[in-house]
């Protein structure tokens, strides 16, 4: 089977994650699932993370980003990571380790809201 640019990007991100001691798990979606769940689940620390994986110019969807922002307000970490900021998640495990407060990235990808 050959690799998505999105399942190389996942298996860096749990590399990274199982490198810190991270517990990780890929949620995989199916007929009783929640839709637009992060592709990855984690623990840090006591941090609850939710990791939503893009490859190349992939932004999520408006359903993933109500997701990962719930995730936020419920006091988690929402990322989402791609080739380009995957030195952010690392920076966001370093930031729990020292006890300092993380930001989440996923509004960075949201849409501009209506300006209506």
């Amino acid at each position: 089977m050959v690799a998505t640019p999105e399942s190389k990007v996942k298996a860096k991100v749990h590399a990274v994650l199982k490198e810190r001691g991270a517990y990780a798990v890929n949620y995989i979606g199916g007929q009783y699932a929640n839709n637009g769940t992060p592709d990855i689940l984690s623990c840090f620390c006591g941090r609850f993370i939710g990791i939503e994986c893009k490859a190349g110019r992939g932004k999520p969807t408006a359903l993933q980003i109500k997701n990962l922002r719930d995730i936020d307000h419920a006091g988690g970490l929402s990322l989402v990571i791609n080739e380009r900021n995957l030195e952010y998640l690392t920076e966001c495990l370093d930031a729990i380790k020292a006890g300092r407060p993380p930001r989440s990235n996923y509004d960075l990808f949201a849409p501009p809201p209506d300006t209506e």
